[in-house]
């Protein structure tokens, strides 16, 4: 189905513009194993978030077609868009962007929970992540491993990507966008690395990058099987689907 597989170790500590070595971007095709991505901007070692967004709307622009996945939550509870009185995904984001600017350049998650936004209990799991090993809620925060962090800080991204002009006309954000990926788009996808990482051997690679190798092999993999489209449109019940369109869902889970 794709050209290029791509996955993305997420982070969502310190600013949009800190460089950090937990960010990690990997990249394979049919007919190479995933290689680490280097960072575009001249002399830097490491990625910062702001330069991930930017990287990855010049990858979706471009002539390939790629999947992203992304280890980080895409979308909240049906919970929490029940008690804001949010319909839609879309209708999500421009909410969330107005309560957690954390597409500022110098602007902590940490900063933005000083002002007490709306928020969750930590209890509070989407349906995809009731359905996952060892998942936590994208409301718990300051514990080890937890991904509200990344969450919070890589939310926005997703908003500034889908408000470039005519990527929309050529990349699917799943499932929000539609279980059914069209023949001529790119995808981006949430994943989650902790369902793949122990399939491959980690060699040499640090744990974030190993974390993103992962997913970028898996979905490597999976294309060449002829298994990615079955993951792409899991057999959801009507009313599982109902939630997966504003909660979303992770890929892998089947």
């Amino acid at each position: 189905m794709f050209d290029r597989y791509i996955g993305i170790d997420y982070c969502g500590r310190q600013a949009p513009v800190s460089r950090l070595p937990a960010l990690q971007v990997f990249s394979a095709t049919p007919a190479s194993t995933p290689l680490s991505v280097p960072v575009p901007s001249a002399g830097a070692r490491n990625w910062c978030r702001k330069d991930i967004s930017a990287w990855c709307i010049r990858e979706l622009m471009g002539d390939d077609r790629c999947i992203i996945g992304i280890d980080h939550g895409f979308s909240f509870p049906l919970s929490y868009m029940q008690r804001n009185g949010l319909k839609s995904w879309s209708q999500f984001l421009e909410h969330f962007h107005s309560l957690w600017p954390t597409d500022r350049d110098h602007m902590y998650v940490d900063f933005v929970r000083e002002n007490n936004p709306p928020s969750g209990n930590a209890n509070e799991l989407r349906l995809c992540e009731k359905w996952t090993p060892n998942s936590a809620s994208v409301f718990q925060f300051d514990v080890a491993g937890a991904l509200a962090n990344s969450t919070h800080a890589g939310i926005v991204w997703l908003r500034e990507m889908r408000r470039y002009p005519g990527l929309l006309d050529k990349v699917h954000f799943w499932p929000f966008d539609g279980f059914d990926v069209p023949e001529d788009k790119s995808v981006v996808a949430e994943a989650y690395s902790a369902l793949f990482r122990r399939r491959y051997p980690q060699d040499e690679r640090t744990t974030d990058e190993h974390d993103a190798y992962a997913i970028s092999i898996w979905l490597k993999h999976m294309d060449g099987r002829g298994a990615l489209r079955q993951y792409l449109n899991p057999p959801l019940t009507l009313p599982e689907r109902r939630f997966a369109d504003i909660e979303g869902w992770i890929i892998g889970i089947y």
